[in-house]
This record gives C-alpha cells, sequence and structure tokens, in this order.
C-alpha cells in the first residue's frame, strides 16, 4: 500500500518526513512511502512577520489542504507550528515521542546586556526581554539553515531556535546553551511531530502513536486555544508530563503572569483574569 506523506519542503521538515517514512516501514513490511514536498505560505514569504502573512498556521494550511483533496494520506507537522484546534474533517492520527522541547541560544552560551539576539518569535522575544531588559532583540525569519547564516552575515551575538530541530539536522555544535522551562517556556507543541490524517483513517499512523507525548501535546494545545493564543500573542504552555505551565506576557517583557496546574481550562482561566487585572 503507497502511503504518501505531505512536508514543507525545507531540509528540516523533509528530515523530519524521512523519520516518519522509516518509522511507517519498520510498522509495516507491506508499506510503500513517498514523500510529497508542498510549499506553505510561511514558506513563500521569508520577510514579512507571520502577521502580515496570516495567523498560526502560515505553515500547515496548503499541506492540510492537500490531505483534504486526497493529494497525500498523512500530512508531517512541527506540532508547534499547528493551530490549537483540529480543521474539520482532520484529526492527528499519531504523535512521535517527542524531543527536547527546550529553546536553544546559538552563538553565546548565556545573555548579556547589549547582546543582540535574532528571533521571529513574539513568545521568545517576551521572555528574552525578561530575562535580560538591556537586550535587541532583532526580527530574524527562515529555516534553520538560513538563519544561522544570517546570524554571521548580520552580525549578531545569539539566536533562539528550537533544540528538537537543531538535533535532528545534526547540528547540536551550534547550541550554546539550552534554556530550562523556567527561563524560556516553550510553544505549545515544541519538540514534537504530528501525524495528520484524514477522519477516520487514524490506522494509517497509530502505530506510531506515542501516548505520553499526546497527552502532554493535547494539554497545551486546549490551554492555548482557551486562552486565545497564536503567533502573534506571547503565549506559551508545555507540559513535562506531570504538571502544565502556561503564561501569557507582554511582548517587551515588561510582565509575565505563569500558572502551573493539571486542567488546561482552568489554567487558562486564572491567566486570562491575572492579565485583564494588569491591562485594566
Amino acid at each position: 500500500m503507497l502511503i504518501r506523506l505531505g512536508s514543507r519542503g525545507s531540509r528540516l521538515a523533509l528530515t523530519q518526513a524521512e523519520l516518519v517514512a522509516d518509522a511507517l516501514r519498520s510498522a509495516s513490511a507491506e508499506a510503500d512511502v513517498a514523500i510529497v514536498p508542498i510549499t506553505t505560505a510561511g514558506d513563500r514569504d521569508r520577510s514579512k512577520p507571520f502577521g502580515e502573512i496570516g495567523s498560526r498556521g502560515v505553515f500547515v494550511k496548503e499541506i492540510e489542504e492537500a490531505l483534504l483533496a486526497r493529494r497525500i494520506d498523512v500530512a508531517v507537522h512541527s506540532a508547534k507550528d499547528m493551530t490549537s484546534t483540529d480543521t474539520e474533517g482532520l484529526a492527528i492520527g499519531a504523535y512521535l515521542p517527542r524531543e527536547d522541547p527546550r529553546d536553544a541560544l546559538c552563538g553565546a552560551d548565556g545573555l548579556a546586556a547589549g547582546m543582540r539576539v535574532g528571533t521571529a518569535s513574539v513568545r521568545r522575544r517576551a521572555q528574552l526581554l525578561a530575562l535580560e531588559p538591556g537586550l535587541s532583540v532583532e526580527p530574524l525569519r527562515g529555516n534553520v539553515d538560513t538563519r544561522l547564516r544570517k546570524r554571521r552575515e548580520r552580525g549578531l551575538d545569539a539566536i533562539v531556535l528550537a533544540a528538537a530541530g537543531l538535533e535532528r539536522l545534526g547540528l547540536v555544535g551550534e547550541i550554546g546553551h539550552r534554556f530550562p522551562p523556567e527561563e524560556l517556556l516553550p510553544e505549545a507543541g515544541q519538540g514534537a511531530v504530528a501525524l495528520q490524517v484524514r477522519v477516520g483513517e487514524d490506522e494509517l499512523v497509530s502505530a506510531l502513536d506515542d501516548a505520553r507525548t499526546r497527552t502532554c501535546v493535547q494539554a497545551e494545545r486546549a490551554c492555548v486555544f482557551h486562552i486565545g493564543g497564536g503567533c502573534l500573542a506571547p503565549v506559551a504552555a508545555h507540559h513535562d508530563g506531570a504538571i502544565l505551565t502556561a503564561l501569557v506576557a507582554d511582548e517587551d517583557g515588561a510582565w509575565i503572569e505563569r500558572r502551573s496546574g493539571s486542567d488546561p481550562v482552568a489554567l487558562a482561566e486564572e491567566l486570562l483574569a491575572a492579565t485583564a487585572a494588569l491591562r485594566g
């Protein structure tokens, strides 16, 4: 049986798709797997801020459309790129075992006042400035290789990338510091690969599902959904297998509200109440 995997065309995305292909072949000797690269809105425009391209999901929409149109059978996503709710007619059939969810500082082994740090993430910007208000945080977009190259070309002191992506690409040597979640809370789903299928077709990938990763990422996505966050909101959520932590922040790091608990909805309501009080 041929299983067509839809994936973004970046080196990291294709590496992740190959991991899925290998896992499917290992799970079934009869599996014939093909990878179909798909260009998304986020790939086409690598210069504008995410808010000018669209909301959260700019790296998944075209792949989801291909899945709904039956041009592919499984969509391979970085779970952090997905919206906090499932698209109608589609479901997450499996999550691969999660790798390191932490953010990584590349180019330096720590933060210091006066450093120029590159990131396109409002979540990272807010938390970086809360850790060190004397930073100059500059916008930086592109795939992993592009951002590493731009750091050197622009003379940035450091950039922040997902540790899992660097590991998958064999670029661990670029990491100077891994931020513990207490310093920089990760994006919901960071470090996890999600396999999306049409509703009712979970059997295509169900053998690959990691229960712990599913539990953690579902809690993170639910919390972000109830907070109402997206690419434009400094919102983060991370479940470490024992407890769920979430935060909402001012985009310049002037304040951060962080809460921990077990119920994603209750946690979101606590954060919304706290931020409403701060904003007057």
